[in-house]
C-alpha cells in the first residue's frame, strides 16, 4: 500500500463530523406548527374564562385543539353534565362567535388533571 491508500484508509476510519444544528428546524416547527397551535389554544382560553362560570370553569383544564376539536378535561361528571347542559343552551354558539377560527365541535372528557405548585415545584392533583 502506498501514502495515498493509507491516508484514505485512516480518513475514512475517522469519525465524521455528524453534527447538525437544531436551532433551525426547531424555529421552523416553533413559528409555523406549535406557535399556530398555541395562539389559537391562548385565544381559546381567554374566551374560555370569559364565558364560563367560575364555579364550573374552576373544575375544568384545556387540554388539546385539534382540526377544530377542543379537547377538555373535568374532573368530575357532575361538573361535566353541568358543562354539557351549558354548552347545548347556547354557549357553544358564544364561544363560536367570539373565537376567530374553525370550532366545530366541544368534546369532554373525564380526567384529573395538576397544577404546578409554585412554591415546592411539585404538581398538585386538585379533584
Amino acid at each position: 500500500m502506498d501514502d495515498s491508500q493509507l491516508r484514505t484508509l485512516w480518513l475514512q476510519r475517522q469519525p465524521n463530523d455528524r453534527i447538525s444544528h437544531l436551532a433551525g428546524p426547531m424555529a421552523v416547527l416553533m413559528k409555523h406548527t406549535l406557535g399556530k397551535k398555541v395562539r389559537q389554544l391562548s385565544k381559546l382560553a381567554v374566551i374560555w374564562d370569559d364565558v364560563l362560570p367560575v364555579t364550573i370553569r374552576e373544575h375544568t383544564a384545556l387540554d388539546s385543539f385539534q382540526r377544530g376539536v377542543l379537547t377538555v378535561l373535568v374532573d368530575s361528571s357532575s361538573h361535566r353534565y353541568q358543562l354539557q347542559s351549558l354548552l347545548t343552551a347556547g354557549l357553544m354558539k358564544e364561544i363560536r362567535t367570539r373565537f376567530s377560527g374553525p370550532l366545530n365541535k366541544i368534546r369532554l372528557i373525564p380526567g384529573q388533571f395538576s397544577s404546578i405548585d409554585l412554591v415546592t415545584g411539585a404538581r398538585r392533583y386538585d379533584v
